[in-house]
């Protein structure tokens, strides 16, 4: 490593009060470890954004950063979600730092290999992935899940590192590259390997929360499915058109099938030929609209050109 090498530990919070102070002094004794060991210098840092809490995380991370001077923070005018509250911390800090981890307040990411991280990134890698080994207390459902996610948006085309959340690394330069996607529609989870660069992975086990609960709920995480899907695949739109084939192809077969049948006198009058195409091809149409009008929200969204972010206060 390197003495000379800023480190900037970017960490969104919301609602966080339960933990953020413990989880401060963790990230704030590991930098004064690696400053005293000489592996980073003593301009790095740890960079904490408020993404609009109601609780009381910005007056805390207030009073923390009044106790130490390695804290800095920004506050968002309201809560933007995640994936913006990151963004926007990775874009205040960039030019303050040669390289920047993010990681979630809760700490589950093993900080420990944030070491490992720096050696790749001395060895010329830019980007330093964190990827989950094992999710010991994910259940059967959210580890199912996780899976098709991943396996999905593979099959859709985007390319995502499996099991890898935002727990990484990315040099100066990255994010310098990162602010020429303009984008309001965020999954940094698929835009990071679409920059390319040199990169790497590093593995690590998941652990227990330090407290609180998870901020991602099953309608947040079906949101951001969504939004992987959307940003990086036209494939969905592309199979409306195969499904149009395959109806018609179909439709020709039960015609058929309802003439031969017509003919041995073996059907119930009207049953077979308006009923059963009535509800396939009816719930063919709802899927297809609502394909076509997800589509369509996020195109919405993009040609308004509103700010992703505004920064209310700074420290």
């Amino acid at each position: 490593m390197s003495e000379t090498t800023v480190l900037g530990i970017i960490v969104p919070c919301y609602n966080e009060n339960e933990i953020l102070q413990r989880s401060s002094e963790i990230l704030l004794s590991l930098l004064n470890r690696y400053i005293e060991e000489k592996r980073i210098s003593q301009q790095s840092f740890l960079g904490l954004i408020d993404d609009g809490s109601k609780d009381r995380s910005w007056e805390l991370i207030k009073k923390l950063s009044m106790d130490h001077k390695q804290i800095k923070a920004i506050r968002l005018s309201t809560n933007r979600g995640h994936q913006y509250a990151l963004l926007a911390g990775l874009f205040e800090y960039n030019l303050q730092a040669d390289c920047l981890v993010s990681l979630d307040a809760d700490l589950q990411d093993d900080i420990d290999v944030i070491q490992v991280m720096i050696d790749k990134f001395l060895q010329g890698n830019e980007i330093v992935y964190g990827v989950r080994r094992k999710r010991p207390d994910d259940g059967f459902f959210k580890k199912g899940t996780a899976l098709m996610f991943y396996t999905f948006l593979k099959s859709m085309g985007a390319n995502v590192i499996h099991n890898h959340a935002d727990f990484r690394l990315t040099s100066r330069r990255v994010i310098e590259e990162l602010k020429k996607y303009r984008e309001v529609n965020l999954f940094l989870r698929g835009l990071f390997p679409l920059l390319g660069f040199n990169s790497a992975i590093v593995y690590y086990d998941r652990r227990e929360r330090l407290g609180g609960t998870t901020k991602y709920p099953l309608r947040r995480m079906i949101s951001l499915a969504m939004d992987g899907i959307t940003s990086f695949s036209i494939v969905p739109l592309r199979l409306i058109t195969f499904i149009g084939f395959a109806v018609f192809f179909i439709c020709l077969f039960l015609m058929v099938y309802a003439l031969l049948a017509y003919i041995n006198n073996k059907t119930i009058a009207g049953w077979f030929s308006t009923v059963l195409p009535f509800y396939f091809l009816g719930g063919i149409q709802i899927l297809c609209i609502g394909i076509i009008g997800e589509y369509l929200g996020k195109i919405y969204k993009e040609v308004k050109g509103r700010p992703r972010f505004i920064i209310e206060e700074r420290i």
